[in-house]
């Protein structure tokens, strides 16, 4: 009995349009970008930092076989991080400026945050949150409510977003006048890093830092190691069930993206009523276009605030703007400040 062949489904096959490199980038991200990490474990960074090494020093000094070693170098020299010369691997000036502890803009505590708690972004937990709409990190609890309960937890959360907020705080005040304000109140402000940011840019500038305990005892220690301790201070407190202090300048750096557009709103009234007249609000984060359609990078921001945050998500420039003049902003504009960075900024009428 002769056997049947089915017929096939496909008779003819035509040339693809695109080369599918964008799915391909996906696959080699999700291997390439971990490795970073690893090798940011391994103190590969700092080794390279002291001297010039060949594969074999490396090895060596890491304890790692030929072929594992060359694997993580190849990605750290395919991402710019570090170069191949002479047989020689050595940091660029990327990986002296954010890879190694003693950089003042360091990333290090940040990465040392996402190793921590790297089974939030697995795949598994990626798939929870979209599925259940529900953050992963911390088991599920609250980021906030656990920050409030357990000061250690808070402490490392605050030095991590300091060594990722840094080198931006630097640039934002070069993108707007200051000068003609006395006293800037970071809301929710962290470790201080914008509040050192803007004083060193503008020497007429006073700042206090508006946040819990632990949060204000870790910004102390960044104020006094930049020597800014008679013009930055803390002031405790709880930015949904306390008053304000006196400013006539409010900023919010990656704030608006912990909450809910509502949640937004009544913090965008709170300074509005707070603000002196002529005052001015500045939110400092990234964000995305009109559509919300991109960019990526705001995009996986995005995606990081489902891990994190109840409600939380990023804005586009007009979604904030627009916030802003419900609650009676003027001369409100959104400026690109620094990498993915931007502010969206607004003046209360006089």
């Amino acid at each position: 009995m002769v056997q049947q062949i089915d017929k096939p489904i496909f008779s003819t096959i035509d040339n693809p349009q695109t080369n599918g490199r964008q799915v391909w980038d996906v696959i080699i991200g999700l291997h390439a970008y971990p490795t970073l990490l690893v090798a940011h474990e391994l103190k590969l960074f700092p080794l390279l930092a002291e001297a010039p090494r060949t594969l074999q020093d490396i090895c060596q000094s890491l304890n790692l076989a030929n072929r594992s070693a060359s694997a993580v170098v190849s990605i750290c020299t395919s991402l710019g991080l570090v170069e191949f010369k002479d047989n020689y691997y050595t940091l660029t000036t990327v990986a002296r400026e954010y890879l190694l502890e003693t950089s003042p803009t360091s990333f290090c505590g940040y990465f040392d945050l996402m190793i921590a708690n790297s089974a939030s972004y697995s795949y598994e937990a990626i798939k929870k949150a979209v599925l259940t709409d529900a953050t992963q990190i911390y088991n599920g609890e609250d980021v906030f409510e656990v920050h409030e309960q357990k000061d250690e937890m808070a402490r490392k959360f605050t030095r991590a977003m300091h060594s990722a907020s840094i080198s931006a705080a630097l640039a934002w005040p070069e993108t707007i006048n200051l000068s003609s304000y006395k006293q800037m109140l970071d809301v929710a402000g962290g470790s201080g890093a914008h509040c050192i940011g803007a004083t060193l840019k503008c020497p007429s500038l006073q700042a206090t830092i508006f946040d819990l305990a632990p949060v204000c005892e870790v910004a102390q220690e960044f104020i006094h190691q930049h020597g800014l301790q008679n013009r930055i201070s803390t002031h405790v407190g709880n930015m949904w069930q306390d008053n304000f202090p006196s400013a006539d300048l409010h900023f919010y750096s990656l704030i608006y993206h912990d909450w809910t557009p509502e949640q937004c709103f009544l913090l965008t009234k709170k300074s509005f009523d707070s603000l002196e007249p002529g005052g001015r609000l500045i939110i400092h984060e990234w964000l995305f276009n009109d559509e919300r359609t991109e960019p990526l990078s705001t995009a996986a921001y995005n995606l990081i605030m489902l891990l994190w945050c109840a409600g939380g998500q990023q804005y586009s420039g007009l979604e904030l703007s627009t916030m802003l003049a419900e609650v009676g902003f003027v001369d409100i504009e959104v400026k690109s400040t620094f990498g993915y960075w931007s502010i969206v900024t607004g003046q209360k009428p006089k």
